[in-house]
């Protein structure tokens, strides 16, 4: 028993896991301002156009097993709910989609600029493959004993090693 509690301490303390705690967090909080921002300043306005009707008060009442498009003597959802009468809150559906688009647009700029951070952060060092003559300063390979432009003798570990330096 003592072995699996310290292997789940051993998990739950890695970086990861405390990274998606926080993300998940986070995440959450993010998702309530974006249906905040959906539900009291998007679709507002959206219904004033749709004839002054809230948009998650659109419905469809289900009335004897059938789509009933006209002549429903439920007027409201509050009518049709008390009545115990089903109904397909087309609305509220959209608002969860709207929600959805936002957060998922969101995310997606989120990415990619990550991915632009990391693009840049993964450039790796030109590896050093020359060095210069201690005579006449021209580039001579690492590994070289004899300068190729004035043929001087030179000591490769000695100019290697300060190249890397």
């Amino acid at each position: 028993m003592k072995g699996i509690i310290s292997e789940f301490k051993e998990f739950a303390v890695r970086g990861n896991v405390i990274d998606l705690a926080v993300g998940v967090i986070i995440g959450g909080a993010f998702g309530k301002i974006i249906t905040s921002f959906v539900n009291d300043i998007l679709m507002p306005p959206i219904g004033l156009i749709l004839g002054n009707r809230s948009f998650e008060q659109l419905f469809l009442p289900l009335e004897r097993g059938i789509f009933t498009l006209e002549g429903s003597k439920y007027t409201t959802l509050v009518m049709a709910e008390a009545d115990g009468i089903p109904v397909l809150r087309y609305g509220q559906f959209i608002n969860v989609v709207l929600d959805f688009m936002i957060v998922a647009f969101c995310i997606f700029m989120f990415i990619k600029a990550i991915n632009r951070f990391k693009r840049k952060e993964e450039k790796p060092e030109p590896k050093i493959t020359t060095r210069a003559c201690p005579y006449c300063i021209s580039d001579i390979p690492l590994e070289a004993t004899r300068c190729s432009h004035c043929t001087s003798l030179v000591d490769p570990m000695l100019e290697s090693e300060n190249a890397k330096a």
